[in-house]
């Protein structure tokens, strides 16, 4: 029967399988080589990546085959086997070839950048076409990849033309065309609606899953998921438990109402507020591992440690994801990384309880600062919405202000310079202003302008960071002479760490990002190491102005929160860790609930049977966000 079908036109899908059969093992291979040094080793996990991997691109290319099964469906007999058409053909497996390829090369370049197959963020960067493009665009040589690709996909069709001729002998009717074709439609069909990527996870090493996947068929599977409601895919509590739970670990609260669902609360400091100036500057990517505090003996932050030394320094903080807009959420609504998307880029989350809008009812201007375009990553609607004025690059109308600018905005240097004028019009306000400052110069393609430092522009990241970290340094400096600078706390810290691709489904080291809080005439220099979650800070930082006020945040007033009391949250996209008391709870799909202790020198993780009370912590959290924003709860009332 095979035989037969050959031996008509539907053999090209033979053809065509083939092809991404083999660029798909070939690209596995390549990333498999190259990541050869995280895997574990054995016979089973190498066995497992290359069987499940071919199920993968099997499942795959059921979707791809759609258009050729179309073709070779309607295409009437009369056509598809006169001479000419056999050019078509070529034409058609050349343009496939092409796409195969491609993809090849792109996959090689997003697993070189995160150390995963396409997900999520693959999927949020196509709805960025002009800012990815340039980026891609400036960091890779795209001509000399794309002449590369084109004359592979030559030699590789003139390899294979001969088998892609229309000389067949059996010329099927409409009718048995049909009969061939619908099934074979069908069983994309049945894939979407009964298949998983979820095989890939056969390991408890991350690499071996992630190579065991194909990244066309995770990138499909990643646009159909990128928001996943937390009650149908995670474990879940009853309601009233949850928020019983959630309420006992705030310390000494004073709730507001007796509802179940609220954790509204007033929070009180003695004394008045204090009317500090606050610049909080979040900065892309910069992972604990670049100070020198967490071991680094490149010196390629000397500002920033010398910053460390003369501040108040974090050095147990935790990011709660891996995206800049994850680090957003965390440092203005102080909330656990709910699943799926970040609330800065989801729809309805207008009126939030933020910072902002805490800050701005308290008498202050508040702003947030961003060197790009602030329609990226929906920022400017998110701020402008949440108690924020927005001011991004188009606020720098004279040329002579940049002295240089990729893809992704101006660089740090002239940010900065845009916020000292700023801050300058704010004190003529006479009223206390607080500014967010999100960089943008440590991100591929890693340029900055030219003899700043000692590293060329372009080179790779450390020259990134060292750019950022003398932007930082030469903006201290620009704010000592202010009238404003003694009675202002300068809070930089990491958005996320530059990579969090690791072993394991949440490496925790990954996740760790320093802070300094900088003030001299304010803050005593010292060190604090107590655990910190990302959604502490906006607690904290309250704390330190003295501020009273009714409150919903999640996160802690860490220096007023007892040691057994903290704890952290990190996240992907779908899993959700919980750290505390050395252990490490991830909730995943399909209510999977993992435990685990952590190495507290260097942590490394061990699987255990369980730990109740910290799982029914965990889920409690992450459910109450979730319920919280589903149902329009954490919103900002005056």
């Amino acid at each position: 029967m095979l035989k037969k079908l050959l031996a008509t036109r539907f053999k090209l899908l033979a053809i065509v399988y083939i092809f991404i059969i083999s660029v798909s093992f070939l690209t596995r291979l390549i990333l498999f080589i190259k990541s050869f040094g995280q895997l574990d080793g054995n016979l089973f996990q190498f066995l497992g990546i290359f069987l499940i991997g071919l199920f993968n691109d099997t499942l795959m290319s059921t979707f791809f085959l759609i258009p050729f099964v179309l073709y070779l469906w309607l295409m009437p007999n009369k056509i598809y086997f006169k001479k000419w058409h056999r050019f078509f053909l070529y034409g058609l497996v050349f343009l496939t070839i092409n796409i195969l390829i491609f993809n090849a090369v792109s996959e090689w370049f997003f697993w070189d950048e995160f150390s995963t197959r396409y997900n999520f963020i693959a999927v949020d960067y196509l709805i960025y076409t002009t800012e990815v493009i340039g980026n891609i665009w400036q960091s890779y040589p795209i001509v000399k990849l794309l002449i590369g690709i084109f004359v592979l996909s030559i030699l590789t069709l003139l390899t294979t033309k001969k088998y892609i001729k229309a000389e067949v002998s059996n010329r099927l009717t409409f009718k048995w065309r049909t009969l061939i074709a619908v099934p074979l439609l069908l069983l994309p069909v049945l894939v979407f609606l009964f298949g998983s990527n979820k095989t890939k996870q056969f390991s408890a090493n991350q690499y071996a899953s992630e190579l065991s996947g194909n990244g066309m068929y995770d990138f499909g599977a990643a646009f159909f998921n990128n928001q996943l409601d937390y009650d149908k895919f995670y474990r879940t509590e009853a309601v009233a438990d949850i928020f019983n739970t959630v309420k006992k670990t705030f310390v000494d609260a004073q709730f507001q109402s007796d509802s179940l669902t609220s954790i509204t609360r007033t929070v009180s400091y003695t004394g008045t507020q204090k009317n500090y100036n606050l610049v909080l500057i979040s900065v892309e990517s910069l992972s604990g591992d670049f100070l020198s505090r967490f071991g680094n003996t490149e010196h390629i932050t000397p500002n920033l440690d010398s910053l460390a030394n003369r501040g108040l320094f974090f050095s147990n903080l935790f990011a709660t994801g891996t995206r800049t807009v994850r680090g957003l959420e965390a440092l203005s609504l102080s909330l656990p990384p709910t699943p799926g998307q970040s609330e800065v880029k989801r729809p309805n989350n207008e009126g939030r309880f933020s910072l902002g809008n805490v800050l701005k009812s308290k008498g202050y201007t508040t702003q947030y600062l961003y060197g790009g375009y602030g329609y990226f990553d929906n920022m400017n609607y998110f701020f402008s919405n949440n108690g924020y004025d927005v001011i991004d690059r188009s606020a720098i109308t004279d040329k002579k202000d940049i002295h240089y600018e990729n893809i992704w905005g101006v660089a740090d240097e002239d940010l900065f310079s845009l916020a000292i004028k700023t801050f300058d019009a704010n004190y003529k306000l006479k009223k206390p202003f607080f500014s967010q400052v999100m960089t943008t110069s440590n991100h591929r393609p890693f340029t900055y302008p030219e003899g700043r430092i000692d590293i060329p522009s372009h080179t790779n990241r450390a020259g990134a960071v060292k750019y950022t970290d003398y932007a930082i340094g030469k903006f201290i400096n620009d704010c000592k002479d202010k009238p404003w600078f003694n009675n202002t706390i300068f809070v930089i810290v990491a958005d996320h760490c530059a990579s969090s691709a690791g072993k394991t489904e949440l490496p925790i080291k990954n996740y760790r990002i320093p802070m300094i809080i900088y003030a001299p005439s304010i803050v005593k220099p010292s060190n604090f190491d107590g655990l910190t979650s990302q959604i502490d800070i906006v607690p904290t930082l309250l704390g330190m102005l003295n501020v009273s006020y009714t409150s919903k945040f999640f996160g802690f007033d860490i220096f007023n929160t007892p040691a057994n009391q903290r704890r952290a949250f990190i996240s992907t996209y779908q899993n959700l860790g919980y750290l505390k008391d050395n252990k490490l709870i991830i909730l995943s799909p399909q209510q999977k609930v993992e435990a685990f202790d952590v190495d507290s020198t260097n942590f490394t993780t061990t699987p255990i049977k369980s730990a109740p009370a910290l799982e029914k912590e965990a889920i409690s959290y992450y459910q109450s966000a979730s319920y919280l924003l589903r149902h329009r709860l954490y919103q900002f009332k005056k």
